[in-house]
């Protein structure tokens, strides 16, 4: 494989957790005076990108970090009960043979991210785990992440499931690969340009054959 460390998000791309994500946001919304979010709206919803996103839900931006903070911390309670995408543990384990190291890149919470691998026998695989409070701060952490690795540009493959994966991975200059199972549409992704586009976790197999 060309590249010599994956750097994964865990929301939707790794772990399955819109719907508790959404659970979660229902709980505490009417706190901040924001209004919840139901079932039937989330396919809608998964065409928007960040910023119209927080617009249609009328989530002012400064009320996002403590929306954050407190969502991941109430998600440690049942994080080890979700579940894995189907067929990820699988493509993991042969990923990880490839390549010189693993790592996630997340806006969840590290303790969180801990857990949830541990309980699914994957804590090994992975190298790091880095987290990041601000919704639109993964680009500056991926470039810390090359620089801590000593990665050429296209040395280092994100991968993640929303349209701010990609803007993040774009700003940083590095390849991004858009998974279409979790928050954002296949649609809305590929319009965003990403160097890949997977709809299944063992689409990532082909990246075996690239040099």
């Amino acid at each position: 494989m060309k590249f010599q460390t994956l750097v994964f998000d865990f929301d939707g791309t790794i772990a399955d957790t819109l719907g508790e994500t959404r659970i979660i946001f229902n709980q505490i919304a009417p706190d901040y005076g924001i209004r919840q979010v139901a079932e039937h709206e989330l396919d809608g919803l998964r065409h928007l990108s960040l910023k119209q996103l927080l617009d249609h839900l009328d989530i002012p931006k400064r009320r996002v970090p403590a929306l954050i903070s407190r969502g991941t911390s109430m998600m440690r309670a049942n994080i080890t009960q979700l579940q894995l995408i189907p067929g990820m543990p699988k493509t993991l384990t042969e990923l990880r043979r490839h390549v010189r190291s693993f790592g996630i890149l997340t806006s969840n919470a590290t303790p969180n991210v801990d857990l949830f691998l541990r309980a699914h026998g994957l804590r090994d695989q992975f190298d790091f785990i880095s987290s990041t409070s601000k919704l639109t701060g993964k680009a500056k952490h991926l470039r810390a992440i090359r620089k801590t690795f000593s990665l050429g540009p296209q040395d280092l493959l994100y991968i993640g499931d929303e349209l701010r994966d990609v803007k993040a991975s774009q700003k940083a200059g590095v390849p991004i690969a858009a998974v279409t199972w979790g928050f954002n549409s296949r649609e809305s992704l590929a319009a965003s340009g990403p160097d890949y586009l997977f709809d299944k976790p063992a689409d990532f197999l082909r990246l075996l054959h690239e040099s």
